[in-house]
């Protein structure tokens, strides 16, 4: 930023073991007429959820509550962090022979498409992304959809709930329909993101270099779980077969899903 002599980087990093996978959300992969089911799904995680979540007032809390805690919504998972980023590529030693991706979004180009309303919010506070609190007027996603009659989507930042969100340096997107995937939406302003692609061959090497950069399941993941899951992969062989009763069982992403 040449503006303040310093360099902070636009950008938003998603990583993903197969290059195959594309944006789509956990809230779109319930299957066709996912739109019907948002209300609902959040309705009830706060009916249930009330004794558990302290902050009651705020629609875009309860909505970062609940896709941190594994409710299909339409948030995806961003991080400000490349190395967190690679973690997910490389977190699955299943995946190993697959080529993985890490998209890399430009934020501020995102936002250059925004309702005049939320750009006139950043501009006043000065920001590049969106907090929950800037979003705070905006009561429910039927009222952010119906802001632009063009598609638009955002970045904000969730509230720091608990260690696995500020470790993983984390942010969330959300486009203003329930069946738009980001990468749709990125095909009419491909001068927003780039594609890295990380080849297969690549895999245990960067794994190895983070894991020595302490970037690993023990500190993204706190806790017994995490712990647990990074000591299995320090002590996986990269010659060991995968075996078929390998791949019916739960992988490192689907217990800890980067979506």
């Amino acid at each position: 930023m040449s503006d303040i002599q310093r360099f902070r980087s636009p950008y938003a990093f998603r990583g993903m073991p197969d290059t195959t996978y594309t944006l789509i959300t956990s809230l779109m992969r319930l299957g066709p007429g996912c739109n019907q089911f948002e209300g609902h799904l959040l309705r009830n995680f706060k009916k249930y959820a009330t004794r558990e979540v302290l902050e009651h007032d705020s629609f875009w809390h309860w909505l970062a509550v609940a896709q941190h805690h594994g409710l299909p919504t339409r948030l995806m998972d961003w991080t400000f962090s490349p190395l967190v980023a690679l973690h997910f590529v490389t977190s699955d030693p299943i995946l190993f022979d697959r080529d993985g991706v890490v998209w890399c979004i430009n934020y501020r180009k995102v936002h250059q498409f925004l309702p005049e309303s939320l750009t006139s919010t950043l501009h006043q506070e000065g920001a590049d992304v969106f907090t929950v609190e800037l979003l705070r007027d905006i009561e429910s996603l039927e009222e952010f959809d119906r802001l632009s009659d063009e598609k638009f989507a955002l970045f904000f930042e969730p509230p720091s709930i608990d260690d696995r969100i500020v470790n993983q340096y984390a942010l969330f997107s959300v486009v203003s329909s329930p069946e738009l995937p980001m990468d749709e939406w990125l095909d009419s302003h491909d001068d927003m993101y780039r594609k890295i692609i990380i080849p297969a061959e690549l895999k245990w090497e960067i794994r190895d270099k983070l894991d020595q950069a302490n970037i690993n399941e023990r500190v993204l993941f706190p806790g017994l779980d995490g712990l647990s899951s990074w000591l299995r992969r320090q002590y996986m062989s990269p010659l060991r077969p995968v075996r078929k009763e390998d791949e019916q069982a739960p992988s490192l992403t689907a217990r800890y899903p980067a979506q």
